[in-house]
């Protein structure tokens, strides 16, 4: 919903009567500010100071799978894609708000009223469908207002960040003109075992290396973890669920499905009283019982003859078509079932149904499974839960508490802050982790809560503070860094030796391999690495090739380009170029910007 506003925003109708509003917003009451910007709950993260808490996290989730953006068996694996979200919406807002960056009531009024979504068909704001839009969507009106304000601070800053760089016309035309450039060139490899003699790796060496690169050995501070688990997905998969009762929720989730109705309708006027055609009705029930077609009736009874031709067919129906005894009646059938007499301002009819638009039995097994297993574990997962608070909260250890409520004790490897795995990587786990009480004074975590479905504690079995590996642990690692440096300053000499002898006309019986016409972005199968390396070269002036060389792997190229041209004009990859141009420069702005911010800011986990 927010991105359709971002993309209709920049065009709201003039001189909109913003009062409506206003009055409008009046008639919602005093809302509960739970949401993004009202609702308490444990912080999992801070920046700069601001909390980020676990209920603004989860309101984005599921926000996120209402709107059909992600599907619900992928909703643990969003959370941490959530929360970086959420740091990053705060870093921005921040920043814009700093800058002095506003909208008026009236700005965001008028935005509010233009929009499509929440409008009638005669395009005026209609105010039950704001609210009931921003409900299907989890939102309260105040809460949508407030995050409407801070998303439009942040297009204003982000547009400004692109609006303020731009490329020349002469700028665009070199950029299209190296665009779609061509080469020409051959190419060979040099590879390690081209080097004469092994490679020596001297002790001071290793000494050198590993005093200049001692940062690369830094052992973050760690944690090794003992922790318990509750999950009521886990406890449903244990659950058989009857074959019946998974056809009764069948039925109960498809008995409002849209519906294909046919029926045969008697009028009840001055020829014909109410008694007569109640009776002539159960006639025709008596005779559809004995084996008639419905559709046959239709067309010799039915008062109603633009669809009695039509087997009585009305097409398909949703709820609230008819009125409340007909949909009684049409939505309480299966299909191929008749109805009783059903009265109606227009007559008494018999219904039937002639087809159902649901999901069938079979589509819907799996998911009816699940919810009726995790039904049927509630009321025990909410029992366990509420033991584990209690007893965690005054155990000396987790292995008595798993013990007593039948759970697995698990045990990490080392951990640090940012490097854990599994469900010790979600959101909150680690920073209650190394939390004062848990990290220091060796207490139980209190129960921290994953998602609807899971609920975790944690316990540090071992500490260890941040370090710098000695050289003796790491040593196989930095003999193999220092040798494979080694052995690539080997073969950069050997190609230089090479690429030197070329220069002077020196062929060197290399294995050439020849290459027309290569484009930037058609490569014909070729390296990244050595095409860049290519385009890279100057062109060569006259017969003489350009030689150069490319360090692709494990290996080395010489390269000897010959031709450059200029490659043919194509008017849409000249717009292309030039339109990709503005985003990229618009693009870097951005992300130059983001990452400034997250280096000045404190967030914390």
């Amino acid at each position: 919903m927010l991105q359709s506003i971002r993309d209709r925003s920049r065009s709201w109708g003039a001189k909109i009567i913003v009062g409506a509003v206003v009055v409008t917003m009046a008639l919602f009451g005093v809302e509960s500010l739970v949401g993004l910007f009202g609702g308490g709950g444990d912080e999992i993260a801070k920046v700069n100071g601001e909390p980020i808490t676990r209920q603004q996290l989860e309101l984005e989730v599921q926000r996120a799978i209402r709107s059909g953006q992600v599907p619900p068996e992928q909703e643990r694996a969003l959370r941490a894609q959530m929360l970086d979200q959420l740091i990053t919406d705060r870093l921005l807002t921040q920043y814009a708000e700093e800058g002095g960056l506003h909208l008026s009531e009236e700005q965001l009024d008028q935005i509010i009223v233009s929009l499509p979504e929440f409008q009638d068909q005669e395009g005026r704001f209609d105010s039950e469908l704001f609210r009931n839009r921003l409900a299907s969507a989890g939102y309260t009106p105040v809460a949508f207002r407030e995050e409407l304000r801070v998303d439009m601070k942040r297009q204003q800053l982000q547009q400004g960040l692109a609006f303020s760089d731009f490329t020349l016309p002469s700028e665009q035309e070199t950029l299209a003109t190296l665009q779609r450039q061509t080469r020409s060139f051959r190419y060979a490899a040099l590879s390690a075992e081209q080097v004469e003699g092994d490679v020596e790796v001297t002790e001071a060496a290793l000494e050198e290396y590993y005093a200049a690169n001692a940062d690369n050995y830094r052992r973050p501070e760690q944690v090794r973890l003992e922790y318990v688990l509750i999950d009521r997905q886990e406890m449903a998969e244990a659950v058989e669920v009857e074959e019946s009762a998974l056809r009764d929720a069948w039925k109960e989730r498809t008995a409002d499905a849209d519906r294909r109705i046919a029926h045969i309708m008697l009028t009840v006027d001055g020829e014909r009283s109410r008694d007569e055609a109640r009776a002539e009705l159960q006639a025709v029930r008596e005779r559809l019982a004995e084996g008639e077609a419905f559709a046959d009736l239709a067309l010799e009874v039915s008062d109603d003859t633009v669809t009695a031709e039509q087997g009585g067919d009305l097409g398909v129906i949703s709820r609230g078509f008819f009125g409340d005894s007909f949909d009684e009646a049409a939505f309480s059938l299966d299909e191929g079932e008749v109805s009783d007499i059903v009265e109606t301002d227009n007559g008494l009819h018999l219904l039937t149904v002639t087809g159902l638009e649901r999901q069938s039995f079979e589509e819907l097994r799996d998911e009816l499974r699940r919810e009726l297993a995790l039904s049927r574990v509630s009321g025990e997962f909410n029992e366990r839960v509420q033991r584990l608070i209690d007893e965690s909260f005054a155990a000396d250890d987790l292995q008595s508490v798993a013990d007593d409520l039948g759970l697995a004790l698990h045990e990490s490897d080392w951990v640090s802050r940012d490097g854990a795995e599994g469900v010790l990587s979600e959101p909150g786990v680690m920073s209650e982790a190394f939390s004062p009480d848990v990290l220091e004074e060796r207490f139980n975590s209190e129960v921290i809560e994953l998602d609807n479905d899971r609920r975790l504690v944690v316990r540090v079995a071992e500490h260890r503070e941040a370090t710098t590996l000695p050289l003796e642990e790491v040593r196989d690692q930095v003999e193999a860094s220092v040798a494979a440096n080694l052995r690539r300053d080997a073969l950069m000499a050997l190609a230089e030796e090479r690429l030197a002898a070329l220069r002077d006309g020196d062929e060197q019986g290399l294995d050439w391999q020849r290459v027309d016409g290569v484009g930037r972005q058609e490569t014909q199968g070729l390296s990244r690495a050595l095409v860049d390396a290519v385009f890279r070269l100057p062109a060569p002036e006259g017969d003489a090739p350009v030689y150069g060389r490319a360090a692709d792997g494990d290996r080395v190229v010489l390269i000897a380009l010959e031709r450059v041209e200029e490659g043919e004009l194509d008017a849409q990859v000249e717009q292309f170029v030039a339109s990709m141009a503005e985003r990229l420069r618009a693009q870097a702005a951005i992300l130059g910007l983001l990452d400034d911010l997250r280096d000045r800011a404190e967030i914390r986990r």
